[in-house]
């Protein structure tokens, strides 16, 4: 096989939870439901926003990104491994392998950065309320989501480019749930130093420092809130950011906690767990936390329930 200066197999295996025969078929229920869920939940809440004049605001525009992003994640990575734990076919083509890889690099810096911009849409909504329609305008939004999407695009490309030019000498087993990055570098006979290099500058670039951004932003929305006089109103403001500070701390703490470990800390079971969390748990919960924790999220789910009940004729119009 070749690709750019690439040799090797032309396929992979993929071992998954080999380590787990008897419970493969188990595995495969599990995650078949949690894909399913994901799925479900995060087409609802792009459906239920679009669907809704009244959630057409920066805040849904940037949800209905992030439900996206979740369903690209989710379906780049699950449907190989519940194949695996379905029929045993542990191959994966080379090109298949570097698609994996392309669209989670994508997915995970680009919700980095949509992290922030909510972060910062949630700032500027409670600082500077008056102001908030003409500093979140429309043209504005867009060039922030597109901006999300085009950095996780870059930061792939830079991977897509230097893993093509590797040479996988030493085994085609991977023994991983998906076409990672350590793991590629692990059976790769090339030189992974830049590479190494190159995961440790992006990981402070696109994590750290949105993280960073981040927690700056809520330094000034808390100390905002604080000087609000009513509890109701600081109620009300706590409500519209504990959704997104709680996908943050669950997004950033594993992500990070993964990939920002020192090699003497590497461990390929860990990383196993972490990559369960983050493919399918993760997405899963993300549109849960949102509906859940959001009345009007829940009022829109409830009206567009109604509505589709009425057009099938399950209840009488009024």
């Amino acid at each position: 096989m070749e690709f750019g200066n690439a040799t090797g197999p032309t396929t992979f295996i993929l071992l998954g939870f080999y380590e787990w025969p008897d419970l493969q078929l188990t595995l495969f229920i599990i995650f078949l439901l949690v894909y399913l869920v994901a799925l479900t939940g995060n087409l609802m809440i792009i459906t239920v926003i679009y669907s809704d004049p009244h959630l057409h605001t920066p805040m849904y525009f940037f949800l209905c990104n992030l439900s996206l992003l979740d369903i690209t994640f989710t379906t780049a990575i699950l449907p190989k491994f519940l194949d695996i734990c379905l029929t045993g076919n542990q191959s994966i083509t080379y090109m298949g392998c570097i698609t994996q890889m392309f669209f989670f690099v994508i997915c995970v810096v680009a919700e980095y950065f949509l992290l922030a911009v909510m972060a910062y849409d949630r700032c500027v909504a409670i600082c500077h309320p008056l102001r908030y329609p003409n500093l979140m305008n429309v043209r504005f939004c867009a060039k922030l989501a597109v901006a999300s999407w085009f950095l996780g695009l870059l930061e792939s490309l830079i991977f897509f480019g230097l893993i093509s030019h590797f040479s996988f000498c030493r085994s085609n087993v991977i023994n991983h749930l998906f076409c990672d990055l350590k793991p590629l570098l692990k059976l790769s006979c090339s030189g992974t130093q830049r590479v190494e290099l190159v995961i440790q500058v992006s990981g402070v670039l696109f994590g750290f420092v949105p993280l960073v951004f981040i927690l700056i932003t809520y330094v000034f929305i808390i100390s905002t809130i604080l000087k609000i006089r009513s509890n109701k109103g600081k109620s009300k403001a706590f409500s519209t950011c504990s959704s997104h500070l709680t996908v943050v701390i669950l997004f950033f703490g594993i992500i990070l906690s993964m990939y920002m470990r020192p090699k003497s800390a590497y461990s390929i079971e860990q990383d196993k767990v972490f990559a369960v969390l983050y493919a399918s748990l993760i997405p899963m919960l993300n549109p849960v936390i949102y509906s859940l924790r959001n009345k009007e999220v829940k009022q829109a789910i409830w009206k567009l329930r109604g509505k589709c009940l009425r057009q099938t004729g399950l209840v009488s119009k009024q």
